[in-house]
């Protein structure tokens, strides 16, 4: 990844108990749809272990510049996930989109 390349993170809480079933099979949908978007790299679900962070996961990703995480922001399966998924079971979250420094 170059200077412009792009770390897109999103924290979130679900409305669902964190050991859930239904935790689970939302974290699985989002990994399954959103890593199959061909301009996604590096994709990872996270959980939070800290105290200090008031929410449960993450989804983490990369993109080789603006134009790749544009593109994936208006992807039919991002947004279709958005609408299906994430709209109806996530409670709260924070979204971060950091340029990689490269010094």
């Amino acid at each position: 990844m170059d200077q412009e390349a792009i770390r897109h993170a999103v924290q979130f809480t679900l409305k669902h108990a964190p050991d859930s079933s239904e935790a689970a099979a939302f974290l699985e949908e989002g990994r399954r749809t959103l890593s199959s978007i061909p301009v996604v790299k590096f994709f990872e679900v996270l959980r939070q272990v800290s105290s200090k962070n008031k929410f449960d996961f993450a989804f983490s990703m990369e993109f080789l510049d603006q134009a790749d995480y544009e593109a994936y922001d208006r992807h039919p399966a991002h947004v279709q996930f958005v609408e299906e998924y994430w709209k109806r079971e996530v409670e709260d979250f924070l979204e971060t989109d950091l340029q990689i420094w490269k010094a």
